[in-house]
Order: C-alpha cells, then structure tokens, then sequence
C-alpha cells in the first residue's frame, strides 16, 4: 500500500508576518520610514536651486557619480530608485490590505458616526492615493520628461523653472506637498506607536516631532514653486 504524502506545508515565517495584520503594519512603519528620510534628503537637494543654475545642476550630476569609481555611473542612483520603489510598492499593498481588512471586519455602518481619528487620519487613504499619481506625474514631468513641452536633458534648473512657470505645475504640486504634510503628520506618529516607540509619556513629544516635519518639509518643498512664481528663481 502506497505510503500518504503529506502536501499541507506549513506556512513560512515571512508569509506568516506578512498576513498579520501587526506584519503588515510594521511593513507600513518601515516602509514610511525608508520614504521619510528619502524626502528630508530630497527636499534638502531641492533647496540648492536658490543658489544658482550652476549649484543646482551640479548637484543633479553629483547624484549620478556617487560612489564613483566603485561604483559605475548612476549604479548608486538606480539603486536608491529600486529601493524606493520597493518601499512606495509595499507600502501601498499593505495600507490596500490593510484597508480592505479593515472594511470586512466592520461591514455595517453606525448609526452615530464615531469621531475616532484626526482629519488627517481620516484623509490617508485618498491622500495616499494622491501622492500615488503625483509620483507618476513628477517622474513624467521632471525625469523622463513625457509631459513636459520644451523638456531638456541635462539641464534640471531650466526644467524646474519651465515646470513652475505653468498654472498646471503649480497646482499639481502644490495639492501633492499639502496631500504629503497631512500624510507624515499622522504617519510618523502611526509608524512610532506600530514600532513601539510610543508611549503615554512620550507621545506628546513624537507628536511635535511629527508636526515638525511636516510643517518643514511641506513649507520646504513649496518654497521652489513660489520661488519661481515670484521671480526670486528664474
């Protein structure tokens, strides 16, 4: 008689943390945390337009020769762009699942709506979502240049004065770094308490700590447009 051969296999460790609902979570902290620093660092380069044509587009052919000679031309750069896009990829899958589990858990509406979370709890998810097509539409404007008339390779500083000296630019960016700041202010916090910084003592603190950053990287980001808008860049 043939021996039974046992199919069920158990699930693995990754699998296991990925279905939980405290796995998808910590994927989200993290996630968010990889992003966080990816921004401050960004915005700290966006700056470097107030110091002139030459400082800025300088700085954009730096970012392609970091780590040179070891390092190939723009082999550093590709793999901060597979790292982010690894990151913004899980990000949105577990706030998607997360999402959806939360809806199914909760299948009947209130009757007396609950005010259980802050405006900018209640707007992540179309937040996020907003920032999912200002992510296609920044790396279509100032990257690739699909969408962008008079688009010019090589020169970043004239591509982000032409960019902002549209209507169009400037609302879509702008709406994108407001959708950001609301984003981070309930985000950091949210990824502290899912990775147990939080406390009941500490809380007031990471609470300033996000607002801080937030209210710095949103008014950091939306100085260029407003720089180019005013003639303070041109």
């Amino acid at each position: 008689m043939a021996l039974a051969t046992r199919t069920d296999r158990r699930p693995s460790f990754a699998r296991t943390v990925w279905d939980s609902t405290v796995g998808k979570k910590t994927v989200m902290a993290v996630s968010g945390l990889i992003m966080l620093l990816y921004l401050v660092v960004h915005m700290i380069g966006n700056l470097k337009i107030f110091f002139g044509a030459g400082e800025f587009n300088h700085y954009a052919h730096w970012l392609r020769t970091v780590g040179e000679p070891f390092m190939h031309y723009e082999w550093t750069l590709w793999l901060v762009r597979v790292v982010l896009v690894v990151a913004v990829v899980a990000h949105a899958t577990s706030a998607y699942q997360l999402s959806r589990r939360d809806i199914r858990a909760r299948p009947t509406t209130y009757v007396h709506k609950k005010a259980r979370a802050s405006y900018a709890t209640r707007t992540m998810r179309w937040g996020g979502t907003i920032l999912g097509l200002f992510i296609v539409w920044h790396i279509l404007d100032l990257t690739t240049g699909t969408v962008h008339p008079g688009f010019r390779p090589g020169h970043p500083y004239q591509n982000v004065v032409d960019t902002f000296s549209t209507w169009y630019g400037n609302v879509v960016y702008i709406v994108a770094v407001l959708a950001l700041g609301l984003h981070i202010r309930h985000g950091f916090w949210s990824a502290a308490q899912t990775l147990g910084v939080g406390s009941r003592t500490r809380d007031r603190a990471l609470k300033t700590v996000a607002n801080v950053l937030a209210l710095l990287l949103t008014a950091g980001f939306i100085a260029v447009p407003v720089a180019v808008m005013t003639g303070v860049v041109s």
